[in-house]
């Protein structure tokens, strides 16, 4: 008796959605209050998943097999951060500058 492969994109969403459900409950255990678009955007990407399977419409935001996009899981690990309590450790720093060398006047 063969088992059926496993739908990966099953498997995306149901790990998709359980991670919102981690990070929302994460926040509520801690006391944290999340913002309004915090909240907006956890039950906003919830609602896509459950509808369509995936989170984004399109297919340069995210992996085929993906269920939410580069841009949805970074702020998704923003929010559990904050629901930790920890320093956000995701924003850009601006590039280093070399100073320049001393320029040589023109004749």
């Amino acid at each position: 008796m063969k088992r059926a492969p496993p739908d990966r994109k099953a498997q995306a969403k149901r790990a998709a959605l359980n991670a919102l459900k981690r990070a929302r409950r994460q926040a509520e255990r801690a006391g944290v209050k999340l913002s309004d678009w915090e909240g907006e955007f956890l039950g906003s990407v919830e609602e896509r998943l459950k509808t369509y399977g995936r989170a984004f419409g399109d297919p340069e935001k995210g992996g085929a097999g993906e269920a939410l996009s580069v841009m949805q899981h970074v702020k998704l690990k923003e929010i559990g951060a904050k629901a930790k309590g920890e320093k956000p450790a995701f924003g850009r720093k601006p590039p280093r500058r070399k100073p320049k060398a001393e320029e040589e006047p023109e004749e």
